[in-house]
C-alpha cells in the first residue's frame, strides 16, 4: 500500500489542485488485521504537513483506496485515514538537542581542569 500511494503521489495521479505545488512522502501505512482499515502516516518534503494538504488527501481517500483494492486485489476497500508523521520534526528536534549538549560550556573550560 505505502510503495502504491506514493508512487500515485509522486507523479501526481491525485489531481487535486491542492497537491499540485507539494511533494508528499508517504513513510509508512499501518493497516489492520483484516485490511479494512489503513492509517497512512504522511508528510511534506521541507515542512510539516499543512492542514490543506492534509484536506486535500482525505478528500482522495475514497478514490485511492478503491484503486488500491482493485491494484492488490482486495476483497475489500480499505478505508484510509491520513495523518501527519511527525517523525520527522521529532528526529530533528532530537538531533539539536544532541548538538546543543555537545557544545562547551559556557564557563570557558573543560569539567575537571584544576584537579
Amino acid at each position: 500500500m505505502r510503495h502504491l500511494l506514493a508512487e500515485w503521489l509522486l507523479r501526481h495521479e491525485i489531481h487535486d489542485s491542492r497537491l499540485e505545488t507539494v511533494s508528499v512522502t508517504i513513510s509508512e501505512v499501518r493497516v489492520s488485521r483484516d485490511l479494512r482499515d489503513a492509517t497512512v502516516f504522511a508528510a511534506e518534503l521541507g515542512r510539516p504537513l499543512s492542514p490543506t494538504t492534509l484536506a486535500a488527501l482525505a478528500a482522495a481517500a475514497p478514490r485511492l483506496a478503491g484503486r488500491l483494492a482493485r491494484e492488490m486485489h482486495l476483497k475489500y476497500a480499505p478505508r484510509l485515514r491520513f495523518v501527519a508523521d511527525r517523525s520527522f520534526e521529532e528526529a530533528d528536534r532530537v538531533e539539536r538537542l544532541l548538538r546543543a549538549s555537545r557544545r562547551p560550556s559556557p564557563a570557558g573550560g573543560e569539567e575537571g581542569e584544576g584537579s
